[in-house]
């Protein structure tokens, strides 16, 4: 009995060794860098549509979850009834409308917040639509959150 009692406490007292000496793994996951995405640290990222270029720029560029940021809109010809929305790209994180003031015809700018993902790699999708020739528009733009570029 004195034996069966003295190598359970080996045993388990093994057990909590191997569980206090496992480090969490602290290193973020790196992602392969996706080229399809707006890089708002270069510049504006512009999209086509008939013989118009929108473009859209987001500041602070490394776009920050949980906190202010700027949106600016510039189309190369004069738009009417802009709206935008973002969505996730990859998972729900609800739909978050902006609120846009047109400051010129070709110009506008608004302001939102988006909330943060626990995985590290969110990807933002902007839906912006415009009417352009009596026709109604629609641009999407893909941008990471919280990019460290």
């Amino acid at each position: 009995m004195y034996k069966i009692i003295k190598i359970s406490t080996l045993v388990i007292s093994s057990m909590f060794l191997v569980a206090c000496d496992n480090k969490k793994n602290t290193d973020q996951t790196s992602f392969a860098e996706d080229l399809t995405l707006c890089q708002f640290s270069t510049g504006e990222c512009s999209k086509n549509v008939a013989d118009i270029s929108v473009g859209l720029m987001i500041d602070p560029v490394h776009t920050p979850s949980e906190k202010p940021i700027n949106i600016t809109l510039k189309s190369t010809q004069a738009i009417t009834n802009i709206s935008m929305r973002i969505e996730g790209r990859d998972m729900f994180m609800g739909v978050i409308p902006v609120s846009l003031s047109s400051v010129t015809d070709n110009e506008a700018h608004g302001t939102l917040i988006f909330g943060s993902c626990s995985s590290n790699y969110m990807v933002w999708r902007a839906f912006v639509m415009f009417d352009y020739q009596n026709q109604q528009r629609t641009l999407i733009y893909d941008f990471l959150a919280d990019n460290p570029n």
